[in-house]
């Protein structure tokens, strides 16, 4: 297959519960890339991609990469950190856009803002999207949430599952909007 000038991926993080959280609270991330997207939400594109996984708040775990609690907010910046992880090892030079629901996460991930909490897990994707920078056109754009945007709505179903610590239903079965 020839290569793409420019993929997609899309990024979300879910919490069932985001007041009063902390390190047990129970939050996923996921994320999924698609060739062939418009970006206008209609579901055209081809989801090549899709990983998806529990906040990690533990800082004995392997896996832990800064997340003090499970929250709506680590889990977006979860979703960014793996999914700019996945690009550094396995997406070579091509073009990106990065499409999330939470501009939090894109602006403190691009560096526009600063982080107030959880800042070792900010630094954390700060340094990841500047890497990525590096090696390649990186961009990220807003999409609303909630709103019937099939890959968005992917990227949320992903993510839901795994707070729930349930596996995702394949792509072919999964109707956008069902988490």
């Amino acid at each position: 297959m020839p290569s793409p000038s420019k993929i997609s991926i899309y990024v979300d993080g879910s919490c069932e519960e985001n007041k009063n959280v902390t390190s047990e609270t129970s939050a996923g991330w996921g994320f999924c890339v698609v060739i062939g997207d418009t970006g206008l939400g209609k579901g055209q594109g081809e989801i090549t991609i899709e990983k998806s996984g529990k906040v990690i708040t533990e800082n004995k775990s392997k896996e832990f990469i800064g997340a003090e609690v499970g929250s709506n907010n680590t889990a977006e910046l979860c979703a960014l950190a793996h999914a700019l992880k996945w690009l550094i090892v396995e997406a070579g030079d091509t073009d990106v856009i990065i499409r999330g629901d939470s501009q939090y996460a894109l602006n403190i991930g691009s560096s526009i803002w600063k982080a107030k909490a959880n800042k070792e897990l900010a630094l954390y994707v700060q340094k990841l999207w500047n890497e990525v920078s590096s090696i390649r056109n990186l961009t990220n754009e807003h999409v609303k949430a909630h709103r019937g945007h099939r890959w968005n709505e992917r990227a949320d179903h992903l993510a839901y599952r795994a707070m729930q610590g349930k596996e995702p239903l394949p792509v072919q079965f999964w109707k956008p909007g069902k988490r």
